[in-house]
């Protein structure tokens, strides 16, 4: 690795905020970035090429000892494993020591996805995962993202903070702000963060992260969970801000338990994760509880020019019970009918989602089950993807490595003796997605969105 350029004002900060310890971490930051992974419950062991090592603050995230074309790798494209930053991992531990797995949860700056990834993990089948980005180019990665991991707990939403302030208010049990930031913690790994910072930077990040917190504060009900969180090392950004939500917005702060072993910091406030001190890049991450008091709970307000989303179109009840067949547990799902799409959803939390869609813009609620076309109901690709997927309702066909890149690339298949009709590609036993023999061909249904554009 070539030496990296620093800000001449960054290093003069934290030889400020630091004292002598700003030496180490100037160095750390001239080392290779870490790799590490989240592995999902949709595979019980995922190998590598490589060394690896746990991540001691998640059971089960893992570091590994080089970085591999993880393009390359069909289980990377199923969803088995997320590439996450090992720190905000962390997260978990957050979440193990002050929410119960039957929450609604806000997760309000969530792409690429990684966190939201890890809350929908957590809460499983009991709790509802709201996930927010508020820049349009960024949500449907989200969406994919989240599609991939198979859950169906989660809604991904396009909407403002203020307007999840406004829309609704005393609804969440923990809001997760992963807030925009000046991005010291990865300047090791991405030049554009070290180009575009500056002290002025700092504090318009600053700014903003008060804004932020100001719109979505009315959604979290009193005595909620906020988890406030950074990937960069300045006080201004995290304690600072910190202490001004505590005294300002009115909320405690509260102590999170940890190894001392893992080489996490103790800010005034919060924690900070150093690469020098802990085997990651840059985070700082807190939880504050929203002081108690007498509430109305959560009421849905009416749509503001807008068409609901809960109109149903397509309820064929024979192509309910093919799409029900589909399903391991379809007891557990809600059918929401959009023009010719079909989408199932927590049944727990119908009417809640039903309220939220009609007021919130929703880019996916849950998993898309079935497409109506023509005469025939087809499975759409994201229930491929989903963990509640009964796969014996469809014809299964192992793919080689090869057979299933080409796949990935949505290139023509070449497959003998697979029966006619629609088929289940897999590889390695996970679901990669769906094709159609029609006899003299193999139609390629994998989304052209997704697919592996170059090698």
């Amino acid at each position: 690795m070539h030496p990296i350029m620093l800000p001449v004002d960054f290093i003069d900060s934290m030889r400020q905020q630091m004292g002598v310890e700003a030496e180490l971490l100037l160095r750390a930051l001239q080392t290779d970035p870490v790799t590490s992974i989240r592995l999902n419950s949709k595979l019980d062991v995922l190998t590598f090429d490589c060394d690896t090592d746990e991540v001691p603050w998640h059971v089960d995230g893992y570091y590994l000892s080089e970085r591999p074309q993880f393009t390359l790798d069909p289980l990377f494209h199923a969803g088995c494993y997320y590439v996450q930053e090992a720190s905000s991992m962390f997260i978990q531990q957050v979440l193990e020591q002050y929410l119960d797995p039957s929450s609604v949860v806000l997760d309000l700056c969530a792409a690429p996805g990684g966190k939201s990834t890890l809350i929908s993990e957590y809460l499983g089948r009991d709790g509802l995962l709201l996930s927010n980005e508020v820049v349009r180019q960024r949500v449907f990665i989200l969406s994919e993202n989240i599609q991939k991991w198979g859950n169906g707990n989660t809604v991904v939403t396009h909407n403002t903070p203020a307007e999840y302030g406004e829309l609704c208010t005393n609804l969440f049990d923990c809001i997760l702000v992963d807030a925009p930031c000046s991005g010291e913690g990865m300047f090791r790994k991405d030049e554009q963060a070290r180009n575009e910072w500056s002290l002025a930077a700092v504090r318009k990040c600053a700014e903003r992260q008060r804004a932020i917190l100001m719109d979505v504060w009315d959604a979290l009900k009193p005595g909620g969970l906020l988890i406030y969180s950074t990937c960069t090392f300045n006080a201004e950004e995290n304690e600072k801000n910190v202490e001004w939500m505590a005294e300002s917005l009115g909320a405690d702060i509260m102590p999170v338990d940890y190894d001392r072993s893992w080489g996490i910091v103790e800010g005034s406030v919060g924690y900070h994760f150093y690469p020098h001190r802990a085997k990651g890049e840059g985070f700082y991450v807190c939880a504050l509880r929203k002081h108690d008091e007498f509430f109305k709970p959560f009421q849905p307000k009416a749509a503001k020019n807008k068409k609901s989303n809960s109109q149903q179109s397509m309820a064929n009840p024979q192509y309910t019970e093919i799409m029900r067949s589909w399903l391991q547990h379809p007891d557990d799902w809600a059918l929401r009918y959009t023009d010719r799409f079909a989408t199932a959803y927590p049944l727990r939390y119908k009417e809640l989602i039903d309220a939220l869609a009609d007021c919130l813009t929703c880019i996916s609620t849950g998993f898309g089950l079935g497409e109506e076309r023509g005469k025939t109901i087809a499975p759409q690709h994201s229930l491929s993807m989903a963990k509640d997927l009964r796969k014996e309702a469809f014809p299964n066909v192992p793919l080689t490595l090869e057979q299933a890149r080409s796949y990935l690339r949505t290139e023509a298949l070449n497959l003998t003796n697979v029966p006619l009709g629609l088929l289940l590609l897999t590889y390695e036993g996970v679901p990669l997605g769906f094709a159609k023999n029609v006899g003299n061909r193999q139609n390629n249904l994998y989304p052209n969105e997704w697919r592996i554009r170059k090698l």
